[in-house]
């Protein structure tokens, strides 16, 4: 399903992370009030919101240019360093 994602356009990936979302709300709110009959369910949608927020990111960052890319490796390695 993460080569699916792979195909959509950004506006589409914002579409499906909104709808993911409010369908896990709802999932989580249905489990807890009435129970649901498969509960693995709501790993299955959280992680497919995983899966578009990273394909999504990978985009973000396929997109930036040199000077933001080399300011985000500072950032990564003073998180490495501890700083």
């Amino acid at each position: 399903m993460a080569n699916e994602f792979k195909s959509y356009s950004a506006e589409d990936l914002q579409y499906e992370l909104e709808s993911a979302q409010v369908k896990y709300q709802k999932l989580r709110f249905d489990h807890t009030t009435l129970g649901l009959e498969n509960p693995k369910i709501l790993t299955e949608v959280r992680r497919d919101i995983a899966r578009i927020k990273t394909e999504l990111r990978g985009r973000e960052i396929s997109a930036m240019d040199a000077e933001q890319l080399a300011g985000r490796t500072k950032i990564r390695n003073r998180r490495r360093d501890g700083r």
